[in-house]
């Protein structure tokens, strides 16, 4: 069962490589196998879930879950977080970006 403010998903970008080549890379080095979602996205589910995206992003996007997103957005912005990216649906829930004080940026998803 999934918990709120757990670590659930993590999202990485295949930056100066391509998907397939990146799909390769973990097939052939660590067995991985993956589920594509479109021409730029592809997921793997290898003990933690996740995704990568050909997009630019610097750095790894850690997701957590919660069960009431509209709460814990509201508890991110009370404890000191900025929200980047207001919530926003996209393919199997909905879920918004927020900057954590050392500057991390991090994502919460819900349904």
């Amino acid at each position: 069962m999934k918990e709120t403010g757990k670590l659930d998903y993590i999202e990485m970008s295949a930056t100066g490589s391509t998907l397939d080549s990146t799909k390769a890379f973990y097939s052939a080095a660590f067995g991985w196998s993956f589920t594509d979602y479109g021409p730029n996205y592809t997921a793997f589910d290898e003990g933690l879930e996740g995704g990568f995206q050909t997009q630019e992003q610097a750095k790894p996007l850690p997701i957590l879950y919660s069960r009431e997103l509209e709460a814990t957005l509201t508890a991110v912005e009370e404890a000191g977080g900025r929200i980047v990216k207001p919530i926003f649906s996209f393919p199997g829930g909905r879920r918004f970006h927020f900057v954590d004080p050392a500057g991390n940026e991090l994502a919460v998803w819900g349904q």
